[in-house]
Formats: structure tokens, C-alpha cells, sequence
């Protein structure tokens, strides 16, 4: 649920024209990375990293680290060494050495991918402090964050800020700058029950300030608002958050909540009951590329199975998981990492098995995509054998990097992150 974004997305966004061009760069038609220019072996993924390197890393760190994997040091090493003395994270920096200067584009879901990543997997107290203390000192006075620092705050980064404050053992709810907290700024993001599309997520208010109902918003939002991040335990396991996980819509049914005491537990009731309807019509999100049919939204379907386990809908997982299950092979080997961290994600919240995902081991093809995993620890030997390196063979994230350029053109310069101002089904 995020997106990761550049200076370099920005300036082909306002070259191509905004949003439409980079529509082209469909599932089929992944961007390749140049055969003369080697990453560095200790990157998940083979493709260019320049835009999504340190999200992609986060999640596939994260990802392996909840099924009991012991990710090879080298890979924590690279992201660690993606770090700015600001406590900052870039998407990619090819030269890890050079200090990051002005030039430097350092964005808010990179950085709160990384927290998520390095204080899951323990022993980055430093790191983890520096980059929480920078995504504090970026927040917007609505409470929130944009993609970039003093960008407009939208949905995708709150959230993803929110996860990364949960992490690191702070109360989002405290952080607050303006008297405005990050659940204040996701309020303001709910599409009132009496709107088209109510008791969803927008991803921003448009330029009159009207908010229109997104899909990846609202997976996002309701994560966000139970104070959670990329990783939910299914049911009957605690889930690190931050207080306000109560899942409101285990009592309140389908009905959308509004009136003047409002709670963050109320938008993202109402956010998990607009994924819910829209599942119950088919069991996929779909895409609304300018100009094209809409497409099933693979990464999108994920991220709600995740967003309704969270808030204690485990009922309307099941549709979404199983086609999942079904069909979501050949658009992760494409995809890559973060594709097989997505489903990883899905998989455990809905108590279902990421080593046995409609007959796929999620685990293993996540392992094939970076560096050989550690040796398992001992607490996880039983049950989750190390995975085993091969040639790399994924591709580049493009849906990612397609709401990365349709995000941009909106003017906010986030994950997952595949991110864009579209209406959802």
C-alpha cells in the first residue's frame, strides 16, 4: 500500500503530460534494465531500482522476516547504507558513499518502509531513531505527510508514516504538530457517508476540495487508522499498532458511521465496509487507467485483504485471498519482490499459508528474487526452511511505477507505492 516517487518520475510526468503517457507501461511491457549497468547483488529484484530500490528492499526484508527467514546481511547492510544523515531514505542511491546533498530526492514512503523494515528486524535502534526523527520534523500541520517533505499530505504516506511511528514503539495519536495528529489528517480523508462513494478513502482532496472514493486510499486508510502497519497477524494473534486497532465494524455492521464524534475506529469501519461492497461484486480491485479498459489491481486486492483483516473483517478476505490464489502468479513474477511481499502480507493476515499460496511458495520465490537467506534460526527451523538463491529473474514493479507516475502528475511529486488519484470499483 504506498508508492515510491522521484525527481526524475516528476520531471517525465511533466514532460509526458501528465498521467496518460505513462499508462503504457502496462503489465506486459515492464521497463528493463539496461544490460550494461549491474545493481548490486545484494538488491531483491534485478531491475532498475531507481525508483522503488529502498521500498522494494524494505518489504522484501519485512516480508521474510515474518515467516521466519533470516535475510542475508548484505541485503540489510544495502538498505542501511541507503540512509542520509538527515535519517532521510532515498529510493535508490547508486552511490552510497556520497553524502546526500540538496539534490538528494528523500521521500517520506521510502523512509517509512526502511523503519518498518530495520525496527522489525531488531539491532537498528540508531537508524530506526534517525529516520522516525526526520519524518517528525516533515510532518505537515494537518498531521499528515505527502510523498515528499512539505508535499500535500495524502492518504498513502500518512499511513505508511503511521506504520512506521507503530513500529518504532511511538504512539501515532502523539504525534502532533498544529494541535493535528496523523488520524486527524485521515479523517479529513474519509468521503462522508451522504457522498458517491462514502465511508471510503480519498487519496487527496481535488483542487475544489472534494473527495473522491479510491480504492488504494482506502486499504491504506484503514490500515492507517487502526495504527498499523505493513504487517497484520491474523486473528487471534497480537498485531503491534497503536491503541486505536479496535475494529469497530465487528459491531456496527455494514453501516456507515458519521455524526460529530467521529473516531478514527469509525473511518476505518467505514473504509473496510467500502472494500467489503466493492469485493462482494467481484473478488478483485480494479485499475481505471485513462483511456483503457479497467484491469484487475492485483497489488490493490492485496493491500484490502490486508486493510480487512486489520479491522477484524475476516469474512470478506476470503473471496479476494482465494482468487488471488488463482491468478496472481504471473503478474507477481513480474512484478517481483514487493509483489511477493504484498501477497506474503495477505497470506498472514488472512491465516492463510504464504508457503502454500494456491500451490506457490511465496517465501521461496521472494528468496529467488535477492541474496541467499541466512540459516534459519532456531525458533523458525521447524517450520520455515531457509529459501534458496537463484538467478534473478523478476521484473520491475511496474504497476508501482505506474502509480508512481500517476501520483506525480497530480502534483505530490508515495507505496506501493503504486499509488494514484483513480476511482476503484
Amino acid at each position: 500500500m504506498i508508492v515510491r516517487r522521484s525527481a526524475a518520475v516528476l520531471a517525465l510526468t511533466a514532460v509526458i503530460g501528465g498521467a496518460t503517457a505513462p499508462v503504457a507501461l502496462a503489465d506486459d511491457a515492464s521497463p528493463s534494465a539496461s544490460p550494461s549497468r549491474a545493481f548490486p547483488s545484494a538488491l531483491y529484484g534485478s531491475t532498475d531500482p531507481t525508483y522503488d530500490g529502498v521500498w522494494r528492499q524494505s518489504l522484501a526484508l519485512l516480508a521474510q522476516h515474518t515467516v521466519g527467514v533470516r535475510p542475508a546481511a548484505k541485503a540489510v547492510d544495502w538498505l542501511t547504507g541507503q540512509q542520509c544523515a538527515s535519517g532521510a531514505f532515498a529510493p535508490y542511491r547508486a552511490d552510497a558513499s556520497a553524502k546526500c546533498d540538496a539534490k538528494t530526492m528523500v521521500d517520506t514512503n521510502s523512509t517509512a518502509a526502511a523503519v518498518q523494515a530495520l525496527a522489525a528486524l531488531g539491532g537498528h535502534d540508531a537508524e530506526v531513531g534517525q529516520a522516525v526523527r526526520w519524518l517528525k520534523d516533515v510532518q505537515n500541520k494537518d498531521g499528515g505527510w505527502g510523498y515528499t517533505a512539505g508535499g500535500a499530505s495524502d492518504a498513502n504516506s500518512t499511513s505508511v508514516v503511521i506504520g512506521a511511528l507503530a513500529a518504532a514503539g511511538d504512539e501515532p495519536k502523539k504525534q502532533v504538530k498544529n494541535g493535528k495528529s496523523p488520524y486527524d489528517a485521515l479523517l479529513a480523508l474519509s468521503v462522508p457517508c451522504d457522498k458517491t462513494g462514502g465511508g471510503a478513502f480519498a487519496f487527496q482532496p481535488d483542487k475544489k476540495g472534494a473527495l473522491a472514493a479510491n480504492a488504494d486510499a482506502t486499504a491504506a486508510g484503514v490500515v492507517g487508522s487502526l495504527g498499523k502497519g505493513f504487517v497484520i497477524e491474523a486473528a487471534g494473534k497480537a498485531s503491534k499498532g497503536s491503541g486505536e486497532s479496535k475494529a469497530s465494524g465487528q459491531s456496527k455492521g455494514s453501516e456507515c458511521a458519521s455524526g460529530d464524534s467521529f473516531t478514527p475506529a469509525d473511518a476505518a469501519h467505514n473504509g473496510a465496509s467500502y472494500l467489503a461492497a466493492s469485493l462482494a461484486k467481484a473478488p478483485y480491485l480494479k485499475s481505471a487507467m485513462p483511456g483503457a479498459k479497467p484491469q484487475p489491481d492485483y497489488g490493490n486486492t492485496a493491500d484490502a485483504v490486508v486493510a480487512l483483516a486489520a479491522a477484524g473483517s475476516t469474512s470478506a478476505t476470503a473471496g479476494p485471498l482465494a482468487w488471488l490464489e488463482k491468478n496472481s502468479g504471473v503478474w507477481a513474477a513480474k512484478a517481483g519482490p514487493a509483489a511477493y511481499a504484498q501477497l506474503i502480507f495477505a497470506a498472514r493476515a488472512a491465516g492463510a499459508q504464504p508457503r502454500d499460496f494456491g500451490g506457490v511458495d511465496l517465501v521461496e520465490k521472494l528468496g529467488a528474487t535477492g541474496p541467499a537467506a541466512q540459516a534459519p534460526s532456531r525458533d523458525s527451523a521447524a517450520s520455515e526452511p531457509d529459501a534458496k538463491k537463484v538467478d534473478h529473474k523478476s521484473a520491475f514493479n511496474v504497476w508501482w511505477l505506474v502509480g508512481v507516475c500517476l501520483v506525480a502528475g497530480i502534483g505530490i511529486g508515495f507505496l506501493l507505492s503504486r499509488r494514484n488519484k483513480r476511482q476503484q470499483l
